[in-house]
C-alpha cells in the first residue's frame, strides 16, 4: 500500500470502492464495480451499472482458505443466466482491489482466487469466492489402479493431440437439444473413435462451450455423437465445432490407439480381486511359484 493511500485511509473521510475482474475460461475478462459511476485500470473497464455487490471478506493468517462471495443480477449485459448455464463461470479467476475511486492509482489488491459454488434465483446470482489455497484442498499424488489417472494430452500423457488425425473439424447438421448431434460426412473414422473423447463449439452464440462424448455410433449410414448431458448453449446447423478422439484409460488402448505406452500412467498389472481370494488347489502347479 502506497504511503498517499494509507494517508488516505488513516484521514477518516474516504471515497472507497470495491472493484472485481472477473476471466472466464474462454478468455473474456469481465470488470465490475460497486462505485456509482465507471472505472478504469490495468487496461480493464469496471461497470457500475451490473447490480454487483460483495460480502465481507474474510482472511486468516496461515493456509486456511480466504473465503467471500459476490452478489448481483442477471442480465444480458453483465452477467447473463445463458452464460451461468453454459459453464462459462465455473472455475474462472477474480481479482479484487480496494479503491479510491477519486484517484483509481490508489488502490490494493484484497482478494485472488477463483469462483467456486455459483447459484442462481430470482432473477439473480450468487458466487462463492475462494482463495489461492483452495487448491491445497485437492487430492494429491497417484492413485494405484489399473486404468491410466492422466488426461490424453496433458502433461503426464504428453500425447500430442495435434497430430492428424486426432482433432477432427466440421460444422453442425443436425442437434437435438444440444446434446445428440447427427453428420453425414464422417464414415472414414472408425466407429466409437470419439467416445470420451470432447465436442467443442468454435463459433456461433455457444463458442466455447464443450461436452464429454458418451457414446459414438453408425446408425443407417449417420454418424450419431452423443454427450453425457446437454451443452445448454444455443446450437444451430453450420456452427463450427470440433471432435476430439475420446480415451478409455485402458492399457491396450494407450498402446494400440495412440503408440504412447512408455507415458501410461496406470498399475495394469497389479493383481486383481480374483488374486486376492485365490488358494491352492489339488490341481493346481503348488510349486511356489506367483499366482499371477
Amino acid at each position: 500500500m502506497s504511503d498517499q493511500f494509507q494517508a488516505h485511509l488513516d484521514s477518516g473521510a474516504t471515497t472507497l470502492c470495491r472493484c472485481w475482474a472477473v476471466t472466464r475460461r474462454d478468455g473474456q475478462v469481465l470488470g465490475f464495480t460497486d462505485h456509482d459511476g465507471a472505472l478504469a485500470f490495468e487496461g480493464i473497464s469496471f461497470r457500475a451499472n451490473t447490480g454487483m455487490s460483495a460480502r465481507a471478506l474474510t482472511q486468516t493468517t496461515g493456509l486456511s482458505v480466504d473465503n467471500t462471495e459476490a452478489v448481483g443480477a442477471l442480465s444480458d449485459a453483465a452477467v447473463s443466466e445463458a452464460d451461468i448455464l453454459a459453464g462459462r463461470y465455473d472455475g474462472a479467476g477474480v481479482k479484487a482491489w480496494l479503491v479510491n475511486w477519486a484517484n483509481p492509482d490508489d488502490r490494493i489488491v484484497q482478494f485472488v482466487g477463483e469462483i467456486g459454488e455459483l447459484m442462481r434465483a430470482g432473477g439473480a446470482f450468487r458466487a462463492e469466492l475462494r482463495g489461492l489455497t483452495e487448491i491445497l484442498n485437492q487430492p494429491q499424488g497417484r492413485v494405484y489402479q489399473h486404468a491410466c489417472t492422466a488426461v490424453l494430452g496433458d502433461g503426464l500423457c504428453r500425447f500430442d493431440l495435434g497430430q492428424s488425425g486426432y482433432v477432427h473439424r466440421a460444422q453442425v447438421e443436425e442437434v437435438d437439444a444440444a446434446r445428440v448431434f447427427r453428420f453425414t460426412g464422417l464414415n472414414s473414422y472408425e466407429p466409437r473413435l470419439f467416445e470420451a473423447g470432447l465436442l467443442t463449439l468454435t463459433s456461433g452464440p455457444g463458442a466455447g462451450a464443450r461436452g464429454v462424448i458418451k457414446n459414438d455410433r453408425y446408425i443407417s449410414g449417420t454418424r450419431v455423437v452423443e454427450l453425457w448431458e446437454s451443452l445448454r448453449v444455443a446450437v444451430q446447423p453450420g456452427d463450427d465445432l470440433t471432435l476430439t478422439v475420446g480415451c478409455d484409460k485402458r492399457a491396450a488402448t494407450c498402446r494400440s490407439k495412440f503408440v504412447n505406452f512408455e507415458n501410461f500412467r496406470g498399475f495394469p498389472h497389479i493383481p486383481g480381486e480374483d488374486w486376492l481370494i485365490s488358494y491352492p488347489t489339488k490341481g493346481g502347479a503348488n510349486d511356489g511359484g506367483s499366482l499371477t
